[in-house]
């Protein structure tokens, strides 16, 4: 994964995503895949509302988008721990139904869960959901069988921001393999007493094939196969038949997947750069799970210190931006001033302005594509006073 990339994954946001806890709301909505002789993927989506309940207006913002793959004989609504947490935290969570039955193809799985994100970016989710609440990062998700058809979905993706799987188990066409085309960050959710996808004979096998640069594998010490989900009947029975059982509560192992499940995706999907070193100090001192991992996640010291230390000058929308950013004041615009945008390597890449504002001019816009512009994530430098202010901008 090249630097350029990281940058744009980890300052996506900025401040366009809403971190206060959310209503659920809820909606189906069936996709037609041209690409794929007009295959039909009915889903259930759940997002941030207004007020809880089916097909309730969204709330205000830009939400990050997460296709999430059920387990082998199980239905989205195994899943509610997944959807009830995600959707407070200001995520979109779409659950594709098709595959359900005993002779799954897990191929057409994969595909359906990759399809999922680029459609839903593109135009939305029906009316409760339009695109201009789509994010531009992503997540594939899955359990058991979905988490195996995730790295199928995500072999040579580059149009996702990050992979995570719960129990995954090995696929046909296999896992294992697709995961050697699986470049995006990726975490890897382990039971240490799964009987029924055993981490040894399943997830070690995908992690160690993994070609992530970077990777982590979370050992939940005690968690069991079926305890990533709810309750569900053809989980729990299959898990009867082998051993050993989970030695902790499905709430402990749902608490356990949670705590680390969040720091990834705000780090990963919003951008908030406090949440890599949670995570990576969550990893060092918790008694509840081992872990591998190789190498580090952190927001690069520089571009952490533009975003976090002087950005009180001015606010910018919106971000990410395709066309057209603008820029409201925050300070006195009587003074003359210099606006650049600069690359990820200090470069000024284009001036916007270098003189006084309009008289009372609150606000002002740019185009966001000058000549030469190349890279995905940049600085916008607001130079006032003898005061430097920044704030990263996304272009896509």
């Amino acid at each position: 994964m090249s630097s350029k990339k990281l940058f744009s994954i980890l300052i996506l946001v900025i401040a366009s995503f809403q971190t206060y806890a959310q209503q659920v709301g809820h909606t189906q909505v069936t996709f037609i895949d041209s690409t794929r002789n007009n295959r039909s993927v009915p889903t259930e989506i759940y997002y941030p509302a207004t007020v809880a309940g089916n097909n309730t207006p969204i709330a205000t913002g830009v939400f990050p988008i997460i296709s999430f793959g059920h387990g082998f004989v199980m239905i989205w609504s195994a899943y509610q721990n997944f959807w009830e947490d995600l959707v407070a935290q200001g995520y979109i969570v779409a659950f594709p139904t098709t595959e359900g039955g005993f002779a799954p193809a897990h191929a057409n799985f994969g595909a359906d869960l990759k399809f999922l994100i680029a459609e839903i970016q593109t135009n939305g989710a029906g009316a409760d959901v339009p695109v201009s609440s789509v994010g531009s990062t992503s997540a594939i998700m899955g359990h058991s069988m979905g988490g195996g058809s995730s790295f199928l979905a995500a072999e040579n993706n580059s149009g996702i921001t990050t992979m995570v799987s719960f129990a995954a188990a090995n696929t046909n066409p296999s896992s294992i393999t697709a995961a050697q085309q699986v470049s995006v960050p990726t975490l890897i959710f382990s039971g240490t007493n799964d009987c029924v996808a055993p981490p040894a004979a399943q997830q070690d096998l995908i992690y160690d094939a993994t070609a992530a640069a970077y990777k982590t594998q979370v050992y939940i010490t005690g968690g069991g196969h079926c305890y990533f989900a709810e309750n569900n009947f053809n989980c729990a029975f299959g898990e009867l038949t082998c051993s050993p059982s989970p030695t902790i509560t499905r709430g402990e192992q749902h608490a356990a997947t949670s705590d680390f499940l969040s720091l990834w995706l705000a780090y990963y999907l919003k951008g908030e750069c406090s949440k890599a070193q949670e995570f990576q100090d969550s990893l060092a001192s918790s008694s509840r799970i081992t872990y591998r991992q190789s190498q580090s996640i952190a927001c690069p010291t520089g571009i952490q210190e533009a975003a976090n230390t002087k950005n009180n000058g001015f606010t910018l929308f919106p971000n990410p931006s395709n066309d057209i950013f603008t820029m409201q004041f925050l300070l006195d615009q009587s003074a003359d001033v210099h606006i650049d945008m600069v690359n990820t390597f200090g470069q000024t890449v284009s001036v916007l302005l270098n003189n006084k504002l309009p008289s009372g001019k609150q606000e002002i816009s740019f185009h966001t594509k000058p000549i030469g512009l190349t890279e995905n994530l940049y600085l916008i430098r607001l130079v006032i006073n003898d005061q430097v202010f920044y704030k990263p901008l996304l272009i896509f």
